[in-house]
């Protein structure tokens, strides 16, 4: 009888581990949720396997930003603005491609990005983009969030507090904004080679 139990369970424990991997999606598979006119700022929803803050809903769309920090890379490995950065091609390639199924993606609208320069240091944020995904920038940061607390974020797969890039350049060129990992903004930027960044992507839904 003890055999047969062990080999009755064994299978059962199998799938039970397999649901708690390491992807740092949900293990309970969840609807995603288009936002509708009753979306407000500070709502949650699921998309993509992952939990998204709404920051604002205006115009028709929502701004959304991942809860948490969903993986760590680098920015650039050589100088260059949002416009013509790794992160950027990753963002809108990708990631997109691999995070969203086609029904999502026809929820997400291609935006116009503007790249301002460092407001502290004039460092040039370089051309408006057109894109699915992106950064947030130091503007929007600071627009979006009550204090540095509400800024602090976990990676997804371990709970970890995680610094996290934006896209508005630093105080030169090979120099890129984040956030600390206590919730304060670093205008000077972390170095583009910086490879513990971590990436909490953001996107506008239409309604």
């Amino acid at each position: 009888m003890k055999k047969l139990t062990i080999l009755i369970l064994a299978p059962i424990l199998a799938l039970s581990l397999a649901a708690c991997g390491g992807s740092g999606k949900s293990s309970v598979s969840r609807e995603s949720q288009k936002p509708t006119a009753s979306t407000k700022a500070g709502d949650t929803i699921q998309l993509g396997g992952y939990d998204w803050r709404v920051l604002e809903v205006r115009d028709g769309k929502a701004l959304i930003l991942s809860d948490r920090v969903l993986t760590v890379r680098i920015y650039n490995p050589d100088g260059a603005t949002w416009e013509k950065s790794d992160m950027r091609r990753y963002l809108n390639g990708a990631f997109y491609n691999d995070t969203f199924t086609a029904k999502e993606k026809a929820w997400i609208a291609e935006s116009t990005i503007v790249n301002n320069d460092n407001p502290q240091f004039n460092t040039s944020g370089g051309s408006q983009t057109a894109d699915k995904v992106f950064l947030l920038s130091i503007d929007e940061a600071g627009h979006y969030f009550a204090d540095d607390a509400a800024r602090i974020a976990l990676d997804v797969n371990n709970g970890r507090t995680l610094w996290w890039w934006l896209r508005s350049p630093g105080s030169s060129s090979d120099r890129v904004a984040g956030v600390y990992d206590d919730g304060g903004i670093g205008v000077r930027g972390y170095s583009i080679s910086r490879v513990n960044g971590g990436v909490r992507p953001a996107l506008w839904l239409n309604l």
